[in-house]
């Protein structure tokens, strides 16, 4: 293996500066060196778990050619990820003529702001938006703004803002739109093929080169901190004061980032985000789009990483049960050995998976369902938008010509100490008529497959009955009967 290149500094475009530097942390947040070091103190800390958007800036990234800007979560993205990065805040905004920006000045006229504490993250989420589509439908503003709390509810007026901002300039004209070109150049210049290592002992931060020499890296120091899209490794720093060092940086890395489809398998790279992976999944498999779109807000999904959902083994991750589902397999890789299992087989305990040291998930392949199949997804939260699960409910069925059961696969997360197949509720409706008779006969399998818990999210009796309502109301849905559903605190998808 040639000998690799390397760097002792992170480089990136802060606003229209050029910036190089040599002493950062391996928890070192996005934000605090924007507000401590910076005095950029237009992004506010609120929630410091991604949660409420205040802090939110956009990160400009290179992205097969193309340079596409994001809004995310500075209070969970580190500093070490932004190499090769444009960072804009909310400073770097301006209009025509020393004037308000457009999106600044509609929130203005449409009295957007009133405490003023979120206004600067609702501003760069809003920015971000009419930068990709100017004239966006109240679907898309409402999606937008998913990840920013306004404590005032002041959320009619500022979707009125929303309405409104290109009546006060058009997005073409905008200096981010109109600096692309010469932004992209420095940020290709940036991209010089080096690794970068900081710091040494606990305040180490590595920045592989590439696929391969991540994967030397890791075999070198097996207990390093992978860090993807840093939405779960944030909180760690944030909120549990945890060390993180060696921390090892591979968001940038291309060949993680792919995602294709061959003869009706889907194949994600382990660093594909959610929002990368939206527009293929919710065409191919339509049922994840309405998932996906519940999944943290704008932010998180722009920064979270599918393979950081599975290799972190929570047992209310949002893909692995329906990828379980569908009968998805996981290719680990070790040095430039690689192996493939079933999915499922990944998670053996809570806090355990079949990963040795030194390997790191590189994709997981989910084949597309038949035409004929039916597949649906169902999350339980407390609120509708930006809520961990309570309940997730997967299935996966194959009906026989006579109308019986040819094949089912039922998966849930948040039932059992790993995401799980319901494996004897399928045993008992395998090979049977497709019936209510039979879904209600097969209710009483649940409880050979799973002895839930109760924590803040739901009790241990809540969890049985929706796992099981679940299984009903999916009966209802794949047969065309329409039935009302009764909608309480605990909301259904």
């Amino acid at each position: 293996m040639a000998a690799v290149k390397m760097r002792n500094e992170i480089r990136f475009l802060l606003n229209g500066e050029a910036v190089a530097l040599s002493k950062v942390s391996p928890d070192e947040t996005l934000l605090d060196y924007l507000r401590l070091r910076r005095s950029l103190r237009g992004s506010k800390e609120g929630c410091a778990e991604g949660d409420c958007g205040a802090c939110t800036v956009l990160v400009g990234r290179l992205a097969g050619g193309e340079l596409a800007y994001e809004s995310v979560n500075a209070c969970i993205r580190f500093l070490g990820s932004v190499d090769g990065c444009h960072v804009v805040t909310i400073e770097h905004l301006r209009g025509e003529g020393g004037k308000l920006h457009p999106v600044q000045q509609a929130m203005v006229d449409f009295h957007g702001s009133q405490c003023g504490f979120c206004t600067p993250g609702f501003v760069m989420s809003l920015y971000a938006l009419w930068m990709r589509n100017p004239e966006p439908s109240d679907e898309a503003i409402e999606k937008a703004l998913q990840g920013n709390l306004c404590r005032c509810t002041g959320y009619e007026a500022i979707v009125r803002a929303a309405r409104a901002i290109s009546s006060y300039g058009k997005a073409a004209k905008d200096p981010l739109a109109m600096e692309r070109a010469a932004v992209g150049k420095k940020l290709a210049a940036l991209r010089d093929g080096a690794r970068v290592e900081i710091g040494e002992g606990k305040g180490r931060l590595v920045v592989p080169a590439d696929v391969g020499d991540f994967a030397a890296i890791l075999e070198g120091e097996p207990t390093a901190t992978i860090i993807a899209g840093s939405t779960d490794v944030g909180l760690w720093v944030t909120k549990f004061m945890r060390e993180i060092s060696p921390a090892v940086f591979i968001g940038g890395l291309d060949e993680l980032r792919t995602i294709s489809e061959r003869d009706g398998v889907i194949s994600i790279g382990a660093g594909v985000t959610y929002t990368d992976a939206f527009s293929t999944l919710a065409r191919r498999i339509p049922a994840l789009g309405p998932l996906f779109d519940r999944i943290g807000g704008e932010q998180v999904r722009n920064m979270g990483t599918i393979g950081g959902n599975i290799a972190n083994g929570s047992p209310i991750g949002d893909t692995p049960p329906p990828f379980i589902a569908l009968g998805a397999t996981l290719t680990l890789r070790k040095g430039n050995e690689r192996r493939t299992m079933p999915l499922e087989d990944f998670f053996v305990a809570y806090g355990k998976q079949d990963r040795q040291p030194g390997e790191f998930v590189e994709a997981v392949d989910v084949p597309v369902p038949a035409e004929s199949a039916h597949f649906a997804v169902h999350k339980i939260t407390k609120r509708r938008d930006e809520d961990i699960t309570a309940v997730l409910g997967a299935f996966h069925l194959t009906l026989a010509g006579n109308g019986a059961v040819s094949d089912i696969r039922i998966a849930y997360g948040g039932m059992a100490a790993t995401p799980k197949r319901a494996m004897a509720v399928e045993a008992a409706l395998r090979g049977r008529p497709w019936s209510e008779a039979t879904v209600e006969a097969a209710l009483d399998a649940y409880e050979k497959d799973f002895t839930p818990l109760t924590d803040m999210r739901a009790s241990a009796e809540y969890r049985m009955l929706v796992a099981k309502n679940l299984l009903r109301r999916f009966y209802l849905e794949s047969t065309g009967t329409t039935a009302p559903v009764q909608v309480s605190r605990h909301e259904a998808a």
